[in-house]
């Protein structure tokens, strides 16, 4: 990104951060027990990779009220996330300071996706 300039979704900072974030969620979720591999650890695991594959769908495309909504399904699926981080820690699939540091990971993108939100809403 040179001179801030945004040129494609890449360089959101929010669609970094969903990155960062499913990358965590995947580590994390490879320490999972072995009889999660069907249940708990592929949820977790789409619903990591839905928030950045959301921002990025509809970007740049010539409708805002579809990237809006697509960026609210993003929403949608960190929320799910987060429950399924919640259950992990619940069923003491991982250290809770390892789920703790992944669900502040989901905090951080949750204020800037809407943050986002409202600066497309606000241009459109």
């Amino acid at each position: 990104m040179s001179g801030g300039s945004i040129e494609s979704y890449r360089d959101l900072r929010v669609w970094r951060e969903a990155m960062d974030l499913a990358e965590a969620a995947y580590l994390l979720s490879a320490s999972f027990p072995r009889s999660e591999a069907f249940a708990m650890t592929p949820q977790l695991r789409r619903a990591a990779i839905s928030v950045p594959a959301n921002v990025a769908e509809e970007y740049g495309r010539d409708s805002t009220g579809a990237y809006v909504q697509f960026l609210k399904f993003s929403q949608g699926s960190l929320k799910e996330l987060e429950t399924h981080l919640l259950l992990s820690q619940r069923l003491g699939f991982a250290s809770a300071e390892h789920i703790d540091t992944v669900l502040d990971r989901c905090a951080t993108a949750r204020r800037m996706l809407r943050a986002l939100i409202r600066a497309v809403q606000r241009s459109g």
